[in-house]
């Protein structure tokens, strides 16, 4: 039972973010077509995480009481509206005030998302007796994401040659059997959903809230876990979203199709990370040590990608980066899962992802604002100086727990 629950959550990752992935290598430059400047596309990038930071605690509260699965189709549905709204946003020439709106939507579609599929194979694995270590499950899951974005990239970028708004719609169609899968292949396992009535929404806010502080702010491990993932996203979503004009400009070619290639690298380099995390591991034996290794090297690279100039040696590093990144990932994941109550599991997954947009809303406001004042490159340095706070947060974990933070 426990191998079909793992093929599901593999599956679900793989098909999610194939159909995600479809437009990361193309979206700043389809805003830009539809007529915004870098700024905007920013701001609109940074609207849509503020959507999420804002709705990750309501959505929490819906996985932790009606279910992760139902909490999942809910997100399925948002994303496939949305999807279609920024094809028509930009066909009907809505502009930059429609674009921020629809990002905002478009948040509130990813934090259904966010903790609750985690959530659902840790107990749904818990209740079959699985008792393996979660960092394999983690990290296999995120060769899936690799993966996924690899091919998902790579088509957008082909499809964005022939038309910028093709990869959306053939993102939207893909949300289709994403939402048969889950439906059909996702029962609620060690986890007892409960109805969630309309006059019990407040209260229920207010309880999660209590106990988010409780096993999340006020445990003094996880919270500088949470503040590390607010200072890691300040420079990942805008470099993320930045880097498709930056690399072109380096290039000093408008080619969409090589940043469609350049995406796929990225997940091809997230993968090499993942496959890292075993190795790593057997030389660095702590979880926050393979921590702090990662967001060292994610800060030394960061700041090298702005200050060099040549294009293949910038994406070179950028793609080291990646590495760094998924050498993280899954290792974060076990780490958090491993002091978090079930009843509270998608919560506090919620709550680390919002303490993640918050970083997300800051840098790109503030680092987006650099990069139109000045330039791109001189905002990549200053945010990559800012990723060495990782470190002694992660530290600070450290210290505080010695028993959980073993490898494995």
């Amino acid at each position: 039972m426990s191998d079909r629950i793992i093929r599901t959550y593999f599956a679900i990752t793989g098909l999610f973010n194939l159909a995600m992935s479809l437009i990361w290598g193309i979206d700043t430059l389809f805003k830009l077509g539809a007529g915004l400047d870098i700024q905007q596309v920013l701001l609109t990038n940074a609207a849509f995480t503020l959507g999420s930071m804002v709705f990750e605690i309501p959505t929490g509260v819906v996985a932790d009481t009606v279910g992760r699965r139902v909490s999942l189709l809910l997100c399925l549905v948002t994303l496939f509206a949305t999807t279609l709204l920024y094809v028509a946003c930009a066909w009907r020439g809505w502009g930059f005030g429609g674009f921020m709106w629809i990002s905002v939507l478009l948040g509130l579609g990813y934090t259904f998302y966010t903790g609750a599929v985690d959530a659902w194979l840790v107990d749904a694995l818990k209740s079959t007796g699985f008792t393996g270590p979660l960092e394999p499950v983690f990290a296999r899951g995120q060769m899936y994401f690799g993966a996924a974005m690899l091919v998902g990239t790579i088509g957008g970028g082909l499809l964005g040659d022939i038309r910028l708004y093709i990869p959306y719609l053939v993102r939207a169609g893909l949300v289709v059997p994403l939402f048969l899968l889950a439906w059909f292949r996702m029962p609620e396992l060690g986890f007892t959903p409960r109805a969630l009535e309309l006059r019990r929404v407040g209260p229920e806010l207010r309880r999660v809230l209590v106990e988010g502080l409780r096993y999340g702010l006020r445990n003094p491990v996880i919270r500088p876990v949470m503040l590390a993932s607010l200072v890691a996203m300040s420079f990942m979503i805008f470099g993320f979203y930045s880097w498709q004009r930056y690399f072109l400009d380096l290039l000093g070619r408008d080619l969409v199709w090589v940043d469609g290639v350049i995406s796929a690298l990225v997940g091809l380099s997230l993968i090499v990370g993942n496959a890292l995390v075993a190795p790593v591991s057997r030389v660095v034996r702590t979880r926050t040590g393979v921590l702090m290794l990662s967001t060292g090297a994610q800060a030394v690279l960061a700041v090298a990608c702005g200050l060099l100039t040549n294009f293949f040696a910038v994406v070179s590093l950028y793609l080291l980066y990646g590495v760094a990144v998924g050498l993280a990932l899954p290792v974060k994941q076990a780490y958090l899962n491993a002091h978090i109550p079930s009843a509270q599991r998608a919560t506090i997954i919620s709550l680390d992802s919002m303490f993640a947009s918050s970083g997300g809303v800051l840098g790109q406001t503030a680092w987006g604002w650099v990069a139109r004042t000045r330039s791109i490159g001189a905002a990549w340095a200053g945010s990559g100086v800012t990723l060495l706070l990782g470190i002694p947060l992660y530290w600070l974990a450290r210290r505080r727990d010695r028993h959980l933070d073993a490898m494995g």
